[in-house]
């Protein structure tokens, strides 16, 4: 038995085309003369190359590449008020990144230019190929070629065995090993490996899913953000979110009805080595009911949402709420309670606004608003250390700073104010006795007095904890983890199957002995493929096992002689 390795032939020679046909359902190049193309010609051109796998994989990259602005510059849809920062900072590029849209680049003509010619694209690829490689289901392993010399794995040998015990042996074996099979003339024809294809073709498929994934989540989103103090609740209603955007085809109705408190926050952070500080326990415990239910406990931590319905509650950060109380000249308590304060440093060293709005009158007895500018520590360094910056996450010291002002906070001018900062212009600064003369620092129990006897202001004993939580619905997202397995799945099956063609031809000699020859034919090239071929030739010499050379038979008669 001999095995040749012919990788250098055409297999396609001497009228053998078949053997290698329909092994791909890529479409095939056609050559049209420029001169000749007529408009339809032209059109027939251009929707080749937009369907072509090229084309594909450039529009991919370019939707790729289109999204990093994305992600270097602040999106509209995202922040607003980083928008405004980054464009009064960049007075050059703002005029620019406006006329390319690149604040609002995923819902820019460009990107969506990209993004629609790549789903056409794929569905023109898929859908021909889809279809040819159906019929090539249905359809039977092509006939032997005439030539089986030609093919890239190649084996022969002579057997006592008869064509058709062959046949029916070589029946069994491809068989036996998952190949479709017929018998064609005085060959058996064998195929395997489809599941390329397939996979070929689930991975583009995928690719669609996960475009039709992301286009469904951005249409249909919602995601919105509630600071939310120890004690406090927050419903699943516009009103109750700190801000909320949405995709342009959500309705407020699809807001799942649900609502929570949050019982307590815990937070622990390491006490010692070079991880001082890095917080070991974050998890805040709320009671949450949904329409028409009852009462129900649960513990929200990082990357560990809480469920409702098609919503997610995220938990995204934490800070600490001190507990004032302000008093009026009368000693009458115009505000008390706790204030958020938002934390700007890894230690949550956190500033913030206290702003009574209501109820105070100056010595006059006009009425007036007061502010105070807050900076807390919860971990002082101690006095004279020449650092008011916190030192430890944890409330091991903790000690506010107060500046007070009075006079108009601007809410009544109808312009949207950030409740955690101060606006100074309508305000007159208080001078007090001790600290720096216009600030002074509290520990918790401590009172600062305000001059001319316009009050006092209290950091009471108690400091509650916020926590910031992500409401959102995702429509998409099962759709998109779907999506990205299937085309995991079927990138590696279009890698690492090879379809190939085995024929078995087994035909009696002018001496009466069969010659049996076998071939293969892969899709590409491989190693594998004479190895395979090695392995059934030497499964099928069990029936059929190699017979003399006639020139070793003529040759032992020579001896005997």
């Amino acid at each position: 038995m001999s095995t040749t390795d012919t990788t250098d032939t055409n297999p396609a020679a001497g009228g053998d085309e078949a053997a290698g046909a329909d092994l791909s359902t890529a479409p095939r190049e056609e050559t049209l003369g420029g001169p000749t193309l007529g408009v339809v010609g032209w059109i027939r051109w251009f929707w080749r190359q937009l369907t072509s796998m090229r084309v594909a994989l450039i529009l991919l990259f370019l939707l790729s590449l289109g999204a990093v602005p994305g992600s270097l510059i602040p999106q509209s849809s995202a922040d607003e008020m980083k928008v405004a920062a980054f464009k009064a900072a960049h007075e050059t590029l703002t005029p620019l990144y406006e006329k390319l849209q690149l604040f609002d680049v995923y819902s820019s003509v460009w990107f969506s230019a990209i993004y629609i010619l790549l789903f056409v694209s794929l569905i023109g690829c898929i859908v021909p190929r889809t279809w040819q490689f159906v019929g090539q289901l249905r359809g039977l392993p092509p006939a032997a070629p005439k030539r089986l010399t030609r093919l890239p794995a190649y084996a022969t040998w002579r057997t006592a065995a008869g064509p058709e015990e062959v046949h029916e042996a070589a029946l069994a074996v491809l068989k036996g090993r998952r190949f479709r099979v017929r018998t064609a003339g005085d060959a058996v024809a064998a195929e395997k490996g489809y599941l390329r294809e397939a996979g070929n073709l689930v991975f583009h498929i995928a690719l669609i899913v996960m475009l039709v994934a992301f286009a469904w989540g951005q249409l249909f989103k919602s995601e919105g953000g509630k600071l939310v103090v120890e004690g406090d609740g927050f419903s699943n209603t516009l009103t109750q979110y700190d801000d909320f955007k949405s995709g342009s085809q959500f309705g407020i109705d699809e807001l799942e009805p649900f609502s929570f408190t949050l019982d307590s926050f815990t937070g622990t952070y390491e006490t010692s080595g070079p991880q001082l500080g890095t917080p070991r326990t974050f998890e805040a415990a709320v009671t949450y009911v949904e329409a028409g239910g009852k009462d129900k406990k649960a513990i929200v931590r990082v990357n560990e949402p809480l469920k409702i319905g098609d919503s997610k509650v995220y938990l995204i950060a934490h800070g600490y709420a001190p507990v004032v109380t302000v008093k009026d000249r009368d000693g009458k308590v115009v505000f008390k309670g706790a204030v958020p304060l938002l934390p700007i440093d890894n230690n949550i060293t956190s500033t913030g606004a206290i702003k009574v709005m209501d109820g105070y009158r100056d010595k006059n007895g006009d009425k007036q608003q007061l502010g105070f500018k807050a900076f807390f520590v919860p971990t002082f360094a101690g006095a004279g250390n020449g650092n008011m910056f916190s030192q430890f996450p944890g409330l091991a010291d903790p000690v506010m700073a107060l500046t007070g002002y009075h006079g108009s906070l601007g809410v009544d001018s109808g312009l949207p104010q950030n409740v955690y900062q101060l606006d100074t212009t309508d305000m007159e600064q208080f001078k007090v006795d001790g600290g720096t003369g216009v600030a002074k620092r509290l520990a918790p129990g401590q009172t600062m007095t305000l001059p001319d006897g316009a009050g006092s202001i209290t950091f009471e004993k108690e400091i509650k904890e916020w926590a910031s939580f992500q409401v959102s619905q995702q429509p998409g997202n099962g759709l998109a983890l779907t999506g990205a397995v299937a085309a995991i799945a079927g990138l590696t099956g279009s890698l690492f199957i090879q379809r190939r063609r085995i024929w078995v031809r087994a035909v009696r000699g002018e001496d009466g002995v069969t010659v049996v020859e076998m071939a293969g034919l892969g899709r590409s090239e491989s190693a594998k493929l004479p190895e395979e071929l090695s392995d059934l030739a030497v499964a099928l010499t069990a029936t059929a096992p190699p017979a003399p050379e006639p020139a070793d038979a003529e040759a032992s008669e020579g001896v005997e002689k």
